[in-house]
């Protein structure tokens, strides 16, 4: 893996857990890393950093992952804890950032219980059927946000289906326009499976249907040339690939039992994408393009959100790509899709911020849209976002749209062509009940954490006022603004 030398590791907190989950002494652990006692003592009250050096030591001697020591995790979880204090629920508590870093560092299963805690509380508010208690006395918690956890803790890169996919790939040695028919007629010689691709009106609302009585693969005539690929290569992993895919499930533990089957679709889903796009075939290419989206489009025969998909995957340790985040919205902004090999934090719990430029793909179709991204906290980052059509529709149904967004953080900006252009970022926030920019004229709803000012005699550009001091009391719609 490829350590970050220019990101300095505060993991003082975490290495003191691992060090008692071990049961050594700070002595004995200073002695296997080569480092004095009072270093390990100042490293684990987060007055020292992590070098590259100790972060490779640590890994060797104790067995241990260096993705799982150096990753972002925490800066996640801190992320999604100060979103659940911003609740107005929590309007008369003052909580520094300082001690919300201090519960995820030092309490780590405290700050998901909260987690946990807040999302079933959500439910319930939201009157859903979802919330309240599992059989076992525990929270229930929604599939889809059970799968989503798992492809995050495994930052959307699972190495043995890439593998079994790139395998595959070359086995079948053919172009990619080729690899449609090669596929149809590995289904037929090795598994006996026909595929037909049948009228709209016969497939009713399916697109993809897998009839095992006749041994055939349906797939709906409105599916297009991608579309079609992606749904062959899929059905040859779920009969293929069943074993690494129920594997991987195990792997992940999920208790659920139809969160385990939305998974096995997931992971299945990934197997066609990287059947699609072998992994050092498209990384290669992905790097020798600069990350160019129409001509990897073009070139591997896929779609725009295919490939987008796929470059949330590349973290190959050999072979690693730039870490994305990828998101996909309707046009009323409710996201359906969030995939993240990278760090960018959006709300959990609420809306995108109306200052993303993802929004305004809507008003330029067909076009590429690129913005350098400012959060509150200072961080950098740089956005890439279309709009794309879902399958087309027979009349009088309309297709749906989406906006695909990828994000990556700044300093990978220079290895894509999209950032040659130079221009200002762009200031943007969570959403609007945890951002506390108080120059916003797209503000939906007042900071949870700041007092609000009203004044009659003024209508100011932005809806709500407020001050730019803590305080502890609520927020007030300022009506004059409406």
């Amino acid at each position: 893996m490829t350590i970050d030398s220019e990101r300095k590791l505060f993991i003082g907190p975490k290495l003191r857990r691992i060090r008692r989950e071990l049961g050594l002494s700070q002595t004995r652990m200073a002695e296997d890393l080569g480092i004095s006692p009072s270093y390990a003592n100042l490293m684990e009250r987060n007055q020292r950093p992590v070098s590259a050096q100790i972060l490779l030591k640590l890994a060797d001697v104790y067995d241990l992952d260096v993705k799982m020591l150096a990753s972002s995790e925490d800066d996640r979880s801190r992320a999604e804890i100060g979103e659940i204090f911003g609740d107005p629920l929590f309007r008369d508590l003052t909580i520094a950032p300082q001690e919300l870093r201090e519960l995820v560092e030092s309490c780590p299963t405290v700050a998901d219980a909260l987690q946990r805690l807040y999302s079933a509380y959500q439910q319930t508010q939201g009157g859903g059927t979802s919330g309240g208690e599992a059989a076992d006395g525990g929270p229930v918690t929604a599939p889809v946000d059970i799968v989503r956890a798992a492809i995050e803790t495994s930052r959307n890169y699972f190495p043995a289906l890439d593998e079994a996919a790139e395998a595959l790939a070359g086995e079948l040695a053919v172009g990619d326009a080729a690899l449609l028919p090669a596929m149809i007629d590995r289904l037929r010689a090795r598994h006996g499976v026909r595929v037909r691709v049948l009228p709209a009106d016969v497939m009713a609302d399916a697109l993809r249907r897998f009839d095992r009585h006749r041994r055939q693969l349906q797939l709906s005539e409105m599916v297009g040339p991608s579309g079609r690929t992606f749904q062959v290569a899929f059905q040859l992993a779920m009969i293929e690939q069943a074993e690494i895919i129920d594997r991987t499930v195990e792997d992940c533990a999920l208790a659920d039992p139809t969160a385990r089957r939305m998974f096995r679709i997931y992971l299945a889903n990934y197997f066609a994408g990287a059947l699609m796009m072998p992994y050092g075939r498209f990384f290669a290419a992905a790097e020798a393009s600069r990350y160019d989206l129409a001509l990897l489009s073009r070139r591997f025969e896929a779609s725009f959100e295919q490939v987008c998909h796929r470059l949330t995957t590349l973290q190959r340790p050999t072979a690693k790509g730039v870490p994305f985040f990828m998101i996909r919205v309707d046009d009323a902004g409710n996201v359906s899709k969030r995939y993240a090999s990278g760090r960018f934090h959006l709300s959990r719990y609420g809306g995108t911020c109306p200052i993303w430029n993802l929004h305004e793909t809507f008003r330029a179709p067909n076009e590429i849209l690129t913005q350098r991204l400012e959060l509150a906290d200072g961080s950098l980052f740089f956005s890439i976002a279309t709009a794309v059509a879902g399958t087309p529709q027979a009349f009088p149904r309309r297709e749906a749209r989406f906006a695909i967004g990828l994000v990556c953080e700044m300093k990978y900006a220079p290895r894509l062509v999209y950032a040659d252009t130079e221009g200002p970022a762009a200031p943007i926030g969570t959403n609007c009940r945890l951002c506390e920019r108080n120059d916003c004229a797209q503000r939906a709803e007042a900071p949870a954490s700041r007092p609000i000012l009203i004044d009659e005699t003024m209508r100011r550009v932005v809806p709500f006022f407020f001050d730019p001091r803590r305080g502890s009391r609520g927020p007030v719609r300022d009506d004059s603004a409406s």
